[in-house]
């Protein structure tokens, strides 16, 4: 009788759909008498007087544009959004003929293809300095008064992270809606609404409520400004109380994600009106990973109005893997937020027969998973295809193994059978344990969560690195934040046990670090109710860390020091950021300022080498040579960094130089 395996090795190629991998597709198309139509975002200029910015007057305006033979029934139904905050133009669906047609009439600028662009707590608090008694928290009233516009997959507005029990009302300035009920809306959940004409007119369908139907965005806002919720965790594991970055923030949902699918004509929309609304903050957990110029990004154009009007905007780096020029939201306004790992795991051990043993993770903990050895196989060698495969029935438990790019990268998932996700490195030992017997065993030991990592922050392999392929000059990405084994709120139960109004699930990607990195950016604005996005932005990058909780330098997937293109300019630290310093002397009014350089193989000049403040807010300005020394090893870039340090603040700025 043949020995069935129990348990499989197998490669884990990359990343698992729910991290959303960057990528773009092509819009849809439909075939009419007239030729191939295709969404359009199309760009003019303003009517200049001609015409009042109101929404109905300005539809109409655009509709001229459209009036290239078309009936006037035509004309209304080609026309999907009438842009007015953000850009000046419109979206419609269109042949290329018609294109050709509207390039001719005064006042058009450009037009482009729709694209579809993709989806990119309860210890993150706490492993970010953040305290309920103290520091940031307790500075900011926990983000009070502060609008975050969550631009995703909508949400489940009864779960308890959306409660809006002690929350005060919204703002004088709100002027959004909530498209859920009464019941639904509160003074956490403050605004809904749903941007799918885009989306629908590609699938043909009706309009959707924003309700969460894909569990990204209950996830996201949740993370930015979910409230304390006791008693959370995902499948037993990661137990403690949950809570976003700005518990006391409100909360503003732009559902623009339909499936995996996200077209830039509903995101535009839904930036055109949060910025009517009021928010203060917006988060966008989306991206492509192909890079384009920034007249051309539409997430790179609608934010820099939104940017203009005095709305802080952070946006996820992609998961585009540790290579070089692989970023998503590159442009210089949006802080573009990479991803590390927290020093909290989900232990799953693999024990081979020979007594080795290999420390993996796994959100799936099974009490009941025998300790005894199991028959081992590897996949890719002798096992039966249905094993390959996962199919039901032919396996008992499974090893999962990094491909070489992701080094030593893991992440907890809830694997639908008892599993571990193991290192390269550990998964070419247990390959080379295989084919050293003939009778290879092993079993998983299931150790739940563990804190203390003394590695972490981690760079982990999926978060997109730089340099800036669209503006090399400008260092990308701009900082790194939590976004591995995320805990926080859930649409849907992960078990039969569940109830999915109090559900949470912990996943990983840039998708988890940008929302971070939103509600960080609320606390600071209602710290700082006069700081600017810019003025937010620097405080956040130049206060932040470059070494790990050992105080050695933060590590990236191969556990080799990380570079500037992987870290940007560090790792947040709130605390810091909330007193910053700044080289506008946002601190004390008299403070004094002097400077030192890291930068092996160059030689650097800064004029002056000190900086004297006499006032709040004044601004000094200084200037950075640099040339080659004689030191100067052969490189593409010599990386490093420049700090002005006083009494009291360093302020650092990441450099990166290139000789041609």
């Amino acid at each position: 009788m043949a020995i069935i395996p129990f348990l499989i090795l197998i490669f884990m190629f990359n990343f698992p759909p729910q991290l959303a991998k960057a990528s773009e597709l092509p819009s849809a198309v439909e075939k009419t008498e007239k030729g191939t139509l295709r969404t359009y975002i199309v760009h003019v200029k303003q009517p200049e007087g001609r015409v009042s910015t109101q929404s109905e007057e300005l539809k109409n305006y655009h509709q001229s544009f459209l009036s290239i033979g078309m009936t006037a029934s035509d004309n209304q139904q080609r026309l999907i959004y009438s842009y007015q905050h953000v850009i000046s133009g419109f979206a419609a669906r269109l042949t290329e003929e018609e294109v050709e047609a509207i390039k001719k009439k005064d006042g058009f600028v450009s037009a482009s293809p729709e694209r579809m662009l993709r989806l990119q707590t309860t210890h993150t608090p706490h492993f970010l300095g953040l305290h309920q008694e103290m520091g940031v928290w307790k500075e900011s009233d926990f983000g009070k008064g502060v609008i975050v516009g969550m631009l995703d997959s909508g949400v489940l507005p009864n779960h308890p992270s959306f409660s809006g029990e002690g929350m005060p009302p919204p703002p004088a300035k709100w002027k959004g809606k909530c498209e859920f009920n009464a019941s639904q809306c509160n003074n956490k959940l403050i605004g809904a609404k749903s941007f799918n004409i885009a989306a629908q007119t590609n699938k043909g369908g009706q309009g959707e409520p924003p309700l969460d139907d894909d569990g990204h965005g209950t996830h996201t806002s949740s993370t930015a400004a979910g409230g304390f919720v006791k008693n959370a965790d995902a499948l037993g594991n990661a137990k403690g109380t949950a809570v976003g970055m700005a518990p006391q923030a409100h909360l503003a949902i732009y559902k623009v994600g339909f499936g995996p699918d996200c077209p830039d004509t509903d995101i535009l929309a839904g930036l055109d009106v949060a910025v009517l609304d009021g928010v203060d903050v917006i988060s966008i957990s989306l991206g492509t990973d192909i890079p384009m110029p920034f007249y051309q990004d539409n997430i790179a154009i609608g934010s820099l109005a939104a940017i203009q009007k005095g709305i802080f905007v952070s946006c996820a780096a992609g998961n585009s893997c540790p290579f070089n020029a692989t970023l998503s939201n590159e442009a210089p306004w949006i802080l573009t937020v990479g991803a590390s790992t927290i020093d909290r795991s989900i232990k799953a051990t693999a024990k081979l027969g020979n007594g080795e043993q290999f420390d993996g993770e796994s959100l799936f903990q099974p009490g009941d998973f025998p300790p005894k050895l199991l028959p081992l196989i590897y996949a890719g060698s002798n096992g039966k295809p249905e094993s390959a495969l996962c199919g039901q029935g032919s396996l008992k438990a499974m090893i999962l193994m990094n491909p070489e790019s992701d080094g030593f990268s893991t992440q907890s998932d809830a694997h639908v059978l008892p599993a571990t996700h193991v290192s390269n490195a550990a998964g070419l030992k247990i390959k080379a344990y295989i084919s050293s017997t003939t009778t290879p065993m092993a079993t998983i030991l299931f150790k739940g969560t563990v804190i203390g990592d003394p590695l972490a922050p981690v760079v982990t392999s999926f978060s997109s690195r730089g340099p800036n392929s669209q503006s090399p000059g400008i260092l990308k990405p701009d900082i790194i934040g939590p976004g591995v084994n995320i805990l926080a709120a859930w649409p849907f139960p992960l078990d039969n046990n569940t109830n999915s109004e109090s559900t949470f699930n912990v996943i990983s990607g840039t998708s988890m670090s940008c929302p971070h990195l939103s509600g960080i950016a609320a606390l600071l604005k209602s710290s700082h109710p006069y700081w600017s996005p810019a003025a937010i932005k620097s405080a956040i990058m130049t206060s932040a860390d470059l070494l790990n909780v050992q105080g050695k330098p933060i590590l990236d997937q191969t556990l080799h020091p990380a570079d500037i293109f992987a870290t940007g300019a560090g790792h947040v630290n709130p605390p810091k950021a909330n007193d910053p310093g700044t080289v506008t002397n946002v601190g004390e009014a008299t403070s004094s300022y002097t400077v030192d350089v890291v930068l092996p193989g160059v030689d650097v000049i800064v004029e002056p080498g000190k900086l004297d403040f006499s006032e709040v807010n004044q601004e000094l300005t200084y200037k950075v040579t640099c040339s080659r020394s004689a030191t100067l090893v052969t490189t593409p870039y010599v990386q490093g960094y420049l700090e002005w340090t006083s009494s009291k603040h360093v302020v650092r700025s990441p450099i990166s130089v290139k000789f041609e």
